[in-house]
């Protein structure tokens, strides 16, 4: 009888941590939903809705690591100030392009060419660029984002 409980209670326990798993075409949804966020919030146009939209994308514990700065952000506070802040910036455009995505059972890695001409409020100079980049989006069981990695590019 004893064995026949443990049993029970081993299978139930290790059922309820395996993390789920996404299809495909969630996932691929997941990741444009990401970037479609980020790209509004880069924006001539961007609005407070748009920032708080890339927001919610996130899960309340979340890491987000920009991997050439050395800066990693675990606060949705500190990371609205910072965006909030950015809109002073004066945008003339700004573009992302999916290159390519590789999935996995819960984490997508999206490779992206962005393009901007932007001029930063503490700057006097306008700057140019584009830049193909990697992203790495790992997803909790509830499709929110709890882990970006962004690798910078040429």
């Amino acid at each position: 009888m004893y064995k026949f409980i443990i049993s029970v209670l081993i299978i139930t326990f290790s059922s309820v941590t395996v993390a789920k798993k996404f299809s495909e075409e969630h996932l691929t949804e997941l990741a444009k939903n990401f970037v479609d966020a980020k790209n509004a919030r880069q924006q001539p146009n961007t609005t407070l809705e748009d920032i708080e939209h890339y927001l919610s994308l996130l899960a309340d514990e979340f890491v987000d690591e920009h991997l050439k700065y050395n800066v990693v952000e675990t606060n949705k506070d500190n990371l609205r100030k910072s965006m909030v802040a950015k809109m002073s910036d004066k945008v003339i455009s700004s573009s992302i392009k999916i290159d390519e995505l590789m999935i996995g059972s819960s984490v997508v890695f999206i490779k992206m060419t962005e393009t901007g001409k932007v001029k930063p409020s503490h700057l006097n100079k306008t700057i140019e660029y584009t830049s193909t980049n990697i992203v790495s989006l790992e997803f909790n069981d509830d499709g929110l984002i709890k882990h970006i990695r962004r690798h910078h590019g040429f």
